[in-house]
């Protein structure tokens, strides 16, 4: 579904990611962990089209999207929810997840959606038209969550989504990828507890300092040495 081929980008004088390539298939949840400056969420910018990148390339199902816009991407069905939420906070709930809706004329469809997003995330619901900036960070990842899902996304990518949560909403947050992913949805998942994001995921690679270093089974990562040194505490 998604083929990140020889990707580099480079900002700032800074060769942030050197060659980096890739692949998602449909239907998978694939995790990408390394340490804070490896070049986890510069990819993940360039494959929404908000870095420009000059070097590679990256197919989504099966096409180019090299020069195509954000917004375009979107409409695709490459839909990502970014480090640190970005809910539009003087908009309430239910506002928000509109805004997530935008590309949808269906009343039926936003209806729908709207059911799955205060099932899959119950305290939404009981707050639906307090102001999102009024929220708890946890439960402003729960609605940036619930938004992305608004838009049917085809590829899902999560950028640190728990971070700054406490363990308990963090378990929260795995146990709604898992949930997605189970339901057949493609996930792309950033995460910096590398613990949980192996053990969620069906694949993993291991990125640092711009580099590719591994890629596998999310299971063999997790028993790997190096990985458990490096990334797990080991």
């Amino acid at each position: 579904m998604l083929s990140i081929q020889d990707l580099q980008v480079a900002y700032g004088g800074i060769q942030a990611v050197k060659g980096v390539s890739m692949e998602v298939y449909e239907g998978e949840l694939v995790t990408l962990i390394g340490a804070n400056g490896a070049g986890k969420t510069t990819t993940l910018k360039a494959v929404m089209g908000l870095l420009p990148f000059k070097k590679g390339d990256i197919l989504f199902r099966g096409r180019s999207i090299k020069t195509m816009p954000t917004w375009d991407r979107v409409k695709q069905g490459l839909v990502m929810v970014p480090e640190g939420r970005g809910v539009f906070a003087r908009m309430t709930i239910v506002e928000n997840l509109q805004m997530g809706a935008y590309l949808h004329d269906s009343k039926a469809d936003f209806e729908r959606g709207v059911d799955y997003a205060f099932t899959t995330f119950p305290r939404l619901k009981e707050r639906a038209h307090q102001l999102a900036g009024t929220m708890s960070g946890g439960e402003q990842q729960m609605l940036a969550m619930a938004r992305a899902l608004m838009t049917q996304p085809k590829l899902l990518i999560l950028d640190e989504p728990s971070m700054g949560l406490s363990p308990v909403l963090t378990e929260t947050i795995f146990q709604v990828i898992d949930k997605v992913s189970k339901e057949g949805m493609t996930v792309v998942l950033v995460e910096q507890n590398a613990n949980l994001a192996l053990q969620a995921a069906d694949r993993g690679y291991v990125m640092d300092s711009g580099n590719m270093l591994m890629t596998g089974p999310a299971d063999m990562l997790l028993q790997d040495p190096k990985v458990q040194e490096a990334y797990l505490g080991a």
